[in-house]
């Protein structure tokens, strides 16, 4: 949640009074961003300029727009107003099998999402900030649970499961590292609408509509339930969201634009050409690797992903249903806002905006408190409001707190490991970020309303959850467990940070501000006002790997990807084979009994092992020359194998070009 307070009369007052004391604050930058434009595809229906020109008019190579594998809500984004999630159980596969076949074309691509986004983009901006009534979509995805990836192929879809491994975090579920993740008290899988059932109500699947119409979006639900139901299926949970209307526009429900800072994604996101590390026309927004998000694509440090071959081209998903305290959240912010200004830690003219905005990081608008301490000043439209975001000056986090969401969630350029040390780089954190989709739920909190009445503080709202990511232990439960729950992140300091105070657990925080000997920190006590109502893992598969599910198939070889380098330690296991470079050097073939049928013979040699793009594996020396080789070059869309079936291959197609232990094959 990257979270204005209601809008009611007892907190319009709130914004008023910001909003005047940010007319007398200069700001660097902008306070809200409008949407990017993005030229539209090669190939589209108007002969539209292809994507990828930087300013200097040279061409940037975007292959992934033009992806027609990989669901488009990974990397394009439905961005749909309004949503719908369907989850889904079957009680057979057979019928399950047939179901998905007459659903396969209407999955949405990366492509198809891309080449609408940017002309829905353009024609926004043409029309001065107006929805173009001309252009509307209907979007579906799906995804499939452990159970439901079982049910279809008729078997456990890994051929083993690694200790804290991503594979194992799938396989076991979201409920069952609940406690792991802070989802406890009245957040613990006893209470949640969904992700907890019994093996008998087990969801297979996450069907995903979004619509700009929501008549649209309301006739595919009902055709789509039809269909499940003529298939032996049932739905087990149905979750609705909306963009929320009016001032709330583009905010959620505690007031605060959300899905500002997303990862720049390398192959999909034009570069800027003054410095390819960030996204054209938004300079405070990384490029990362896209093997984070896609599995099969160039991961951070070009590690392994370790993941069978039906994962290529697909991404793990986790669904959670945060439901949120709109009245709790802001009588805690004017309460600990008292007792900061009892201390002299907070100026007399401040407001419970003031507080919140320093408990998520950012103003309601979007404005980083980084650049803007005083109040929110909106900046020119279109204008990257985290273009000069940074925390690298601010260590102590007086500016921004250190404990404050977006710094929990993404601590850029100033997460220092050490006091006294200088922080890492930004580029060491680009492995642990993750795709965004929320949209709201629910109506939005009007203070007016009675209890028990649309609007009241009882109605149910608050955030769906979804992102996408390649790896779930090293991303999605790194960010939650590590950074965001853990009050002890960033680490080594006295007091302690504390939790994250929009979406951790109750805890105390280390107010930190200057004084005459430095700093002090003001204790302050923050409550839980978001809980999670459900959650689950499932993962996106290309639709070629949908295909091979139609027919019961799914390829469970662990599979190196092209550009994966392997280092000492790096173990592929298939179960009865796994591939290991070991401390000696060797890259080795070892059985399931641990014996060695097959090795590269270059311990005392090898540095590494690396699987090229055109088809060739070779280990090379600690000066990057090549010590052994496979042969195998001049193969670009080879792929390397290791298979259950005790061997490890090359193969172009259905062309076996070299296989271990036998060797060369073709």
């Amino acid at each position: 949640m990257d979270a204005a307070p209601p809008f009611g009369p007892a907190r319009r007052s709130v914004l008023v009074a910001g909003a005047a004391t940010a007319a007398l604050t200069a700001c660097p930058w902008a306070a809200e961003a409008a949407a990017p434009v993005t030229a539209a595809l090669p190939g589209g229906p108007s002969g539209a300029v292809p994507a990828g020109r930087a300013a200097a008019g040279a061409a940037v190579e975007l292959p992934l727009r033009g992806d027609r594998d990989t669901q488009g809500d990974v990397l394009a984004g439905s961005r749909k107003d309004h949503a719908c999630l369907l989850l889904l159980h079957f009680r057979g596969a057979g019928m399950a099998r047939r179901w998905l076949g007459r659903l396969l074309p209407e999955i949405s691509t990366t492509e198809e999402m891309a080449r609408f986004n940017a002309a829905f983009s353009a024609a926004r901006v043409k029309s001065g900030g107006t929805d173009p009534a001309s252009l509307s979509a209907l979007w579906t995805s799906l995804s499939l649970t452990h159970p439901g990836l079982r049910l279809l192929a008729g078997r456990d879809p890994f051929p083993a499961l690694p200790a804290g491994g991503t594979a194992e975090a799938f396989s076991q579920g979201a409920a069952r590292r609940a406690e792991a993740l802070g989802d406890t008290g009245p957040s613990a899988p006893d209470s949640w609408l969904f992700g907890a059932e019994e093996p008998g109500r087990a969801v297979h699947a996450v069907l995903g509509l979004a619509a700009d119409d929501p008549g649209r979006l309301v006739e595919a639900v009902a055709r789509h339930r039809d269909a499940v139901r003529a298939a032996g299926g049932s739905v087990v949970f149905r979750q609705d969201g909306a963009t929320l209307t009016g001032a709330l526009r583009g905010h959620e429900h505690f007031g605060f634009a959300d899905g500002i800072s997303q990862p720049g994604v390398r192959g999909f996101d034009e570069p800027d050409p003054a410095g390819a590390a960030t996204v054209l026309g938004k300079p405070g927004t990384r490029i990362v690797p896209a093997g984070e998000f896609v599995v099969g694509q160039e991961k951070v440090g070009q590690r392994p992903a370790g993941l069978p071959a039906w994962a290529t081209g697909g991404s793990f998903q986790v669904v959670r249903r945060l439901a949120q305290d709109v009245p709790g959240w802001w009588d805690q912010a004017g309460e600990r806002l008292a007792e900061l200004k009892k201390t002299g830690a907070a100026p007399p003219e401040a407001t419970s905006t003031w507080l919140a905005a320093r408990m998520v990081g950012r103003w309601p608008g979007g404005t980083p408190i980084a650049g803007c301490p005083a109040a929110e000043k909106p900046g020119p439209p279109g204008r990257d409001p985290d273009a000069d975001l940074t925390y690298g000056d601010d260590p102590q986090g007086w500016l921004t707190p250190l404990f404050a969401h977006i710094r929990k969630g993404n601590p850029r350029d100033g997460l220092v490991t050490v006091p006294g040390r200088p922080p890492l780089a930004a580029a060491e954190l680009d492995g642990r970020r993750i795709i965004r989709r929320g949209i709201p739920y629910g109506p939005a909190y009007d203070p007016a309303a009675p209890q028990g009445g649309a609007g009241g503080p009882d109605s149910p709202r608050g955030l769906l959850f979804i992102g996408y990511q390649a790896d779930l232990v090293q991303q999605f439960e790194f960010v939650a467990k590590r950074w965001i729950n853990d009050a002890d992140f960033p680490p080594g300091r006295n007091p302690r940070v504390g939790a994250d105070p929009v979406l951790g657990p109750e805890s105390p925080v280390a107010f930190e501000t200057p004084s005459d000997s430095g700093g002090r920190a003001t204790t302050l006590k923050f409550g839980r006002f978001v809980r999670t109502e459900g959650a689950l893992y499932a993962f996106t598969p290309s639709l070629t790997t949908l295909r091979r599910l139609v027919d019961g198939g799914l390829d469970a070889s662990i599979e190196v990807h092209p550009g994966t380098v392997l280092r000492v330690g790096d173990v592929l296991d298939a179960g009865d084979a796994r591939l290991a470079f070991g401390a000696d050097g060797d890259l080795v073939l070892l059985d399931r009994d641990g014996g060695r049928p097959w090795s590269t013979g270059t311990a005392g040699t090898g540095h590494d092992a690396h699987f090229s793009r055109d088809g060739e594996l070779s280990v090379r020396d600690d000066a990057a020359r090549t010590v052994w080789r496979s042969g195998t070059a001049g193969h670009p869309g080879a792929r390397l194998l290791v298979r259950p079936e005790g061997d490890v291959v090359i193969v172009d197609g259905d062309r076996v070009l070299w296989r271990a232990p036998d060797g060369d094959a073709g």
